[in-house]
Parts: C-alpha cells; structure tokens; sequence
C-alpha cells in the first residue's frame, strides 16, 4: 500500500492506492492522524485501491466522527469492487462516497 498526502490550505486529501487490510491499515491510521487537525476538509481518494477490510472500514468511521466535529470528510473514486463493500456494511449511510 502506498499513501499520498495532499495539503491544500485546511483541505487536505489522502491518496491511498494497493490494498487496506490488518497488515496495512496502521499506515493508514498513521497517515491520517498525523494530518487530520490540520483539516476543515479530508478526502480520501481511492482510484487505486484494490480492497479494504474492516479493519481499514474503522479507520475511515474514527476519520469521520472527528471530520464531523471539525469540518467534512468524503471519499472519492471509489471503485464497484469496494463500492460494493461500502453499500454491504452501510457504509454508504454513514460517508459520504463519490464514484
């Protein structure tokens, strides 16, 4: 997995490309927590990520209750394959998710 952090002013956006798993999502949690009160504005672009477990699912959940006292959060280029696993664990009721 690779992670790409993007700063633009407060909008800050996380590129994240390969795959989000137990092995992985610490990265991640790293990536976000060294950027995220910094941010009004966390996107998460995904247009190269292959899969996402639970685990990689609670990092976005706690990414978004903090983006939801602070700012906004949304998550975008979302492909099928995890658009599926977004719309199953209902996620999609609780992000905002961008094809």
């Amino acid at each position: 997995m690779t992670i790409n952090k993007i700063k633009n002013g407060n909008k800050i956006t996380i590129a994240v490309a390969g795959r989000i798993d137990t092995n992985t999502a610490p990265q991640l949690e790293k990536a976000v927590d060294e950027v995220i009160n910094d941010a009004k504005i966390l996107i998460f672009d995904f247009k190269e990520l292959a899969y996402i477990s639970s685990v990689g699912l609670r990092v976005l959940l706690s990414a978004q209750k903090t983006m939801n006292k602070q700012g906004s959060m949304k998550v975008i280029n979302v492909n099928e394959s995890i658009m599926e696993i977004m719309e199953i664990t209902g996620f999609t009721d609780i992000l905002t998710i961008k094809k």
